[in-house]
């Protein structure tokens, strides 16, 4: 995977627009505002590409703090967040509790350890800190996934050849999908992992789905 995103990251930001008509942007600020981030919050961008969630989230909120974490050493050069770290999303380098939002941009199929990784994200969330992913998913009927398969692996084959003369580079979208999960299905992982008021929305037939998911703060003793 490391190998893979090394390779693609130039052209990163290109196949994102392509693959999303153009409404990539539109959804990742969206996703932005829906969090409602406090002012100087402290900020994750996990599995950061070229950083557009870090550089949206300082500019929707006030004395913002942007972390940047991606497996790959390339996709943070282009990414020009200063505060960054080479990370594995199932084994952070961060303290518990130091983060007041995550957000995981087209990087949930792509942890071979989903269940693991939601969970190193919500040690390092406060309480009361919010989750925001956006990422493909599988839509819930049998035959649009079929056709929402067949249309990404065309694509990926096609701008592999234009770009790269390797029509395999980018098929390894739908190559990761084809063993995702639903986006009703993720909000329900989410729920299982501790996460609450677990909203979504989905675009593109479900092919496409942000999500929001806070951790729930650790419950009040009881008075005695």
């Amino acid at each position: 995977m490391r190998d893979l995103f090394g390779t693609i990251a130039p052209k990163y930001d290109f196949i994102t627009r392509v693959f999303s008509y153009g409404m990539d942007r539109g959804w990742k600020r969206m996703a932005v505002a829906g969090a409602a981030l406090p002012a100087r919050a402290v900020v994750l961008d996990l599995a950061c590409g070229t950083g557009d969630f870090g550089k949206l989230a300082a500019s929707h909120c006030s004395g913002a703090h942007v972390v940047a974490a991606d497996l790959t050493e390339p996709m943070l050069r282009l990414a020009e967040i200063p505060d960054r770290a080479c990370a594995d999303a199932a084994s952070l380098p961060f303290r518990t509790e130091c983060f007041d939002a995550v957000f995981v941009g087209y990087g949930l199929r792509n942890f071979p350890r989903l269940a693991t990784a939601l969970e190193e994200v919500r040690r390092v969330l406060k309480p009361g800190g919010l989750l925001v992913t956006l990422d493909f998913f599988l839509p819930g009927r049998p035959s649009l996934q079929r056709i929402f398969l067949a249309y990404l692996y065309a694509q990926g084959a096609f701008w592999g050849l234009v770009l790269h003369r390797r029509a395999r580079v980018y098929t390894y979208i739908p190559d990761s999908l084809r063993t995702f999960l639903p986006a009703e299905k993720f909000s329900l992982l989410l729920k299982k992992t501790g996460f609450a008021d677990v909203t979504a929305r989905q675009f593109l037939l479900g092919g496409i789905a942000v999500h929001w998911a806070k951790k729930s703060p650790p419950p009040c003793a009881d008075i005695q």
